[in-house]
Formats: C-alpha cells, structure tokens, sequence
C-alpha cells in the first residue's frame, strides 16, 4: 500500500473522463491518476468495460482507444478487494462505490451523482463533483 491519499471515481467521472479529457472529469481523473492512488474493484472494472462496450460509444471514440484506456485503468490504479457490503445510498446500484471506497480506504470518492453527493461525508469520506475536487486541490496551494 502507497503512501499517497486514495480516491475512488465513479463509472460515469471515467467514462467522461475518456470523453472529455480537458472538461472537469478529465482534468480530475488525470490529475488523481498522476498524483494519488485510484481505487477500483472488479465489479466497478466490469461495470466501466460494459458501458465502453456500448455501440453508441463508437462515433465519439474508437474501440482501439477504449480498449487501450481500460489496459491503462487497470495498469495505473489498485485493484481493491470489497470487505464490506454497504447498503447506504437511495440508488442500491451506487453502493459498490462506497463498499470500494470504505474497503479501499480513499479519503474522497468524486462523483456527479446526487444520490452519491447526497451522502457527503460517508464515515469521514468527502463525495464531491469533479469541479469541487479540482477547487479543493488550488485552494491548498
């Protein structure tokens, strides 16, 4: 286990992220992604690789990109393995994000998700947008 503080990014940051590296969920995942540890599970990895797998993807980004993304996800970021069911948010399908980021032990877990930012702090972990998390890294400067 790395020194460096952990985050956790929901599936909807890193597909975004690939979509649109210099909006606000590209510019935090690649800043996290050169700076701290991102935290996944293989649940969350399936879930990334099902969205990406999508037809609809294909006019906005070749599936050669896609397919190299995800070998860069799975290269760059630490495999967790989940130690504890959550049953927390009002979106029973967003609670592998929290069981990743209290088994994981990340300080923050960076979504656009209101039913995920709704629940802000969860056992001392920050949920903020991709915007609030780029805020809070100039403002400690």
């Amino acid at each position: 286990m790395s020194n460096k503080a952990r985050y956790v990014f929901d599936t909807n940051v890193i597909v975004s992220a690939l979509l649109f590296e210099q909006g606000n969920p590209g510019q935090a995942f690649y800043k996290a992604l050169d700076e701290t540890e991102i935290l996944l599970s293989e649940e969350v990895v399936r879930e990334i690789n099902d969205v990406l797998s999508r037809e609809r993807f294909d006019r906005y980004v070749a599936w050669k990109e896609r397919e190299q993304f995800l070998q860069l996800l799975i290269r760059e970021t630490t495999l967790v393995k989940i130690t504890e069911e959550i049953q927390e948010c009002r979106d029973p399908k967003d609670d592998k994000f929290l069981e990743l980021a209290v088994s994981g032990g990340a300080s923050h877990l960076i979504t656009g998700n209101p039913d995920l930012l709704a629940l802000d702090p969860f056992r001392g972990i920050r949920i903020l947008t991709p915007k609030q998390f780029l805020d809070s890294l100039t403002e400690h400067k």
